[in-house]
């Protein structure tokens, strides 16, 4: 696992609070359009991802990069997570990433406390 550029796990309901950030969102129902991919955060917010996915879209994917907006990202990075994707739990995720477990990782790895830091809003 790469520590050195640390992505906050987002949905809609937390993208906004990372602009400019590095953040990881699960997608879903992507679909293609004029040089981007429109697709829906698990909870159901319409996301723009900007950049082409470099294979063929599945129903979920990752995607790792830059939020520039409150409703986008600048891909870095795709996943396919298949057909096939518990949506519930990843929002429950998100809640305890962004909420009272904001700080589980350093107490873990100390060293990775630099890194979380610079990614906090």
């Amino acid at each position: 696992m790469d520590t050195s550029k640390p992505a906050a796990f987002v949905n809609g309901e937390f993208l906004p609070m990372y602009v400019g950030r590095r953040v990881r969102a699960v997608v879903q129902n992507v679909q293609p359009a004029a040089g981007v991919t429109r697709g829906n955060t698990t909870d159901e917010r319409p996301l723009i991802i900007k950049g082409s996915p470099p294979f063929q879209l599945t129903t979920y994917m990752e995607v790792i990069g830059i939020a520039d907006t409150n409703q986008s990202i600048q891909a870095e990075k795709w996943t396919s997570f298949g057909n096939t994707f518990d949506a519930s739990t990843y929002n429950q995720l998100c809640r305890l990433a962004n909420g009272e477990h904001k700080n589980f990782a350093p107490a873990i790895c100390p060293k990775l406390q630099p890194a979380i830091d610079a990614s906090l809003p």
